[in-house]
């Protein structure tokens, strides 16, 4: 297949996608940008996002990440909750992980691709269980990590996005892959500013002893 043939063949992937897929990718772009500003409604967007993505997901096979995605609906319901409890409570401070922490990582990521590969093998239909299982394991390390306030979160979560692009237009999920081309570039952007929200509380904690 020749690369100039790629531009025609995404439009017209483009042109078959189906609404629910427009309003699901819709509404993450939203969510992204309302976590952006700091709004409480990035919440109810998230929500009718994974929703509508882990229905989708589970129609193509894509059994691990649409089980994802029902994780982040729990998250997601229990972040608004929290928000609205503790709205003007601090953050917790970020750092970097540890080496245990980077043990337990680990164990996610590949113990985590196992289990969910065994599973998609011998219990699904699923014609792409080792593809679907890393992307989904490797989510979750990386949303450990952003739960622990760790710097390296970013790159546990662009491992993922790196690797479910080319799964989602395997799957005809060509607007879910733009939108994780997008989550991509925010998580590299994401990256820098914890580093540099790091540097800043170090000097800031310094400067109290």
């Amino acid at each position: 297949m020749n690369f100039h043939d790629w531009p025609s063949i995404f439009l017209e992937q483009l042109k078959q996608t189906r609404l629910l897929e427009w309003i699901a990718v819709a509404f993450g772009v939203t969510e992204v940008l309302l976590a952006r500003v700091n709004n409480i409604l990035l919440y109810p967007a998230g929500i009718a996002a994974t929703v509508i993505s882990a229905v989708l997901l589970f129609e193509v096979h894509l059994y691990a990440e649409s089980a994802l995605n029902i994780y982040y609906l729990v998250m997601s319901i229990y972040g608004w909750i929290f928000w609205m409890k503790r709205k003007n409570a601090p953050p917790p401070p970020i750092a970097y992980a540890n080496r245990n922490e980077w043990i337990i990582t680990l164990c996610i990521v590949f113990g985590g691709w196992l289990v969910l590969y065994l599973i998609l093998d011998n219990f699904t239909v699923s014609d792409v269980p080792v593809w679907d299982s890393w992307v989904s394991s490797t989510a979750w390390a990386g949303m450990w990590l952003l739960a622990r306030r760790k710097i390296e979160n970013w790159i546990l979560l662009n491992v993922s996005n790196f690797f479910a692009v080319p799964l989602l237009i395997h799957k005809d999920l060509v607007l879910f892959a733009g939108l994780t081309i997008f989550l991509f570039i925010v998580a590299i952007f994401g990256f820098f500013e914890w580093k540099k929200l790091y540097r800043m509380e170090q000097i800031h904690s310094y400067g109290k002893h």
